[in-house]
């Protein structure tokens, strides 16, 4: 469909006086078309993958992960929002602490007990500048969002964010990559186009759909020269998501680390930098380590076995992966080519570059696929001292401002807690994950996804998603957790953590609490189980 027809389709005042009663029953059908779609969604999503890799390698599992895995807990999240309001309860902050200079910290998550069992000791944050206030749902005046859907995934959150949080009727437009499996999306969100509240149009109509007259806003995921090519074509607000180069700082410990902390910490990175062939908009892509730290090269070791042995291959199937590698080893002829599993899965290799210089083409370009690169700072092996300069190298000299990831052990954590504190405060990225992964803030709905604004740079976007909640004025998110914790994120088996995925996808579809026992018992199964490739 064009995007002009797309948009007379639309009955963006009818949506916004829509109860929250009848928009419960639509949520409830398109959960329900979840679950009778999402076979349809992985094959669709994987025959993608696997014909840009010409060869079959992505499981159902990763697949159900990667479509309704990611939107159905949004949808979820959602459905408790409207439920709260309803009952007279709006869901709100568990905890509100001034922390100076007109900035609050702000505890959103978990919220639900089914929130709780599944975070475990996660803690999710914002951080908001002025006196917090919330926004309700209800509040937002009728007009209509232009989504422009990513390449590397095809669940649009954006667009129930802006269907049910800010009380807009939607045109989507999908990218070129994700057509097929889009044509699916549109079965599962038929109710909302019955009723004029969403429209699709075709994967070619980028320029006429941000070009429409009478556009509230556009949300748009992708690069950052695309995103400032639409924001100087149009005067309408453009909400976009860059990605970046994400660092990870690791912290040297006031203690050693023992070897099963060391082999923890190296699979949970690695299991992050292969997740879907390196295609993360929130993958930390860079180490930054203090070159005096004892454990340094203990922790290299680590993270070269984790990725040949320790972890399954997954292939780069995103265009331009091949050519983004070629770059980097190009500029690092040195590099170490890591080749999980003998080899025998198409485009799965890694680049590891060890030592980069601080201001050199590492730190200067995103790879977007499995480059992993190690900064190392002339820094003091002293946690506060180490921080802080790291801190500054990453505000300063890094590329973007998407994400960034601490790990921290927990004995040095709590004699350094305000050193901590100060470089949370001080690090101008708009996700920032202690001791987890940067990609679960993006799923994450109670938490913002976007880049901090650093003086107008749009390399990692301007303005930010999520924050179901609907806090104004709101800087960045932090979510918490422990240094070794059975929820962190480990892709060390196949078949298990296959269907640990597919009872992921059931349960955030459907979350009842039958489908989270089933999803805590194939987790549990998952950890006991041995490795299978």
């Amino acid at each position: 469909m064009h995007a002009t027809n797309a948009l007379q389709t639309l009955k963006p005042d009818a949506w916004a006086a829509t109860s929250l009663e009848k928009r419960l029953k639509l949520l409830d059908q398109i959960q329900r078309n979840m679950a009778q779609y999402a076979e349809q969604l992985a094959e669709a999503d994987g025959t993608m993958k696997d014909g840009l890799v010409e060869q079959h390698v992505f499981s159902v599992g990763l697949n159900l992960n990667s479509t309704v895995g990611l939107i159905g807990g949004t949808i979820a999240a959602t459905v408790d929002l409207y439920q709260s309001i309803l009952r007279g309860k709006p869901l709100t902050a568990k905890q509100i602490t001034e922390i100076g200079d007109g900035t609050y910290d702000i505890e959103v998550y978990p919220q639900t007990r089914k929130d709780g069992m599944t975070a475990g000791r996660q803690r999710g944050h914002l951080r908001v500048k002025g006196e917090p206030r919330q926004v309700d749902p209800r509040e937002g005046a009728p007009g209509v969002i232009a989504v422009l859907g990513a390449g590397n995934y095809s669940a649009s959150t954006e667009t129930v964010k802006a269907l049910f949080w800010d009380n807009k009727a939607v045109i989507h437009k999908p990218h070129p990559l994700n057509a097929a499996s889009d044509a699916v999306w549109q079965k599962v969100f038929a109710p909302l186009v019955e009723i004029g509240a969403l429209a699709y149009c075709d994967a070619d109509q980028s320029v006429e759909l941000t070009q429409l007259p009478g556009l509230t806003a556009i949300y748009f995921t992708g690069s950052a020269a695309t995103a400032q090519a639409i924001t100087a074509a149009t005067d309408t607000p453009v909400v976009a998501e860059c990605g970046g180069n994400n660092p990870c700082i690791v912290v040297p410990g006031d203690r050693p680390w023992t070897d099963k902390e060391i082999v923890h910490q190296a699979q949970q990175y690695v299991s992050l930098a292969k997740i879907n062939g390196g295609a993360v908009c929130g993958r930390a892509q860079t180490l930054v380590t203090s070159k005096h730290w004892p454990q340094r090269q203990q922790f290299l070791d680590a993270i070269r076995k984790a990725f040949v042995e320790e972890t399954p291959a997954i292939s780069s199937y995103y265009p331009g992966s091949g050519a983004a590698k070629e770059r980097f080893a190009a500029q690092y002829p040195d590099a170490e080519v890591l080749v999980p599993e003998h080899g025998r899965q198409a485009a799965s290799d890694g680049l590891f570059i060890v030592g980069a210089e601080p201001d050199g083409f590492a730190a200067a370009n995103e790879a977007f696929c499995q480059v992993i690169a190690e900064i190392t700072l002339d820094a003091p092996a002293d946690a506060e001292k180490f921080l802080a300069q790291a801190v500054t190298y990453c505000n300063n000299r890094l590329l973007g401002s998407l994400a960034c990831m601490i790990v921290i052990d927990e004995d040095t954590k709590k004699a350094h807690q305000a050193a901590l504190d100060t470089a949370i405060d001080d690090l101008r990225y708009g996700a920032i994950a202690v001791n987890t992964i940067p990609a679960l803030l993006f799923t994450n709905p109670y938490l913002i996804w976007g880049g901090a604004d650093r003086d107008g740079e749009v390399v990692s976007g301007h303005g930010n998603f999520g924050n179901l909640l609907g806090y104004a004025n709101v800087q960045k998110a932090v979510l918490y957790d422990q240094f070794v914790s059975m929820t962190h994120f480990l892709y060390t088996k196949k078949a298990p953590f296959d269907r640990l995925m597919a009872a992921n996808a059931r349960y955030t579809t459907r979350p009842t609490w039958l489908n989270l026992t089933r999803m805590v018992g194939s987790a549990t199964r998952a950890n006991m189980a041995r490795k299978d490739f």
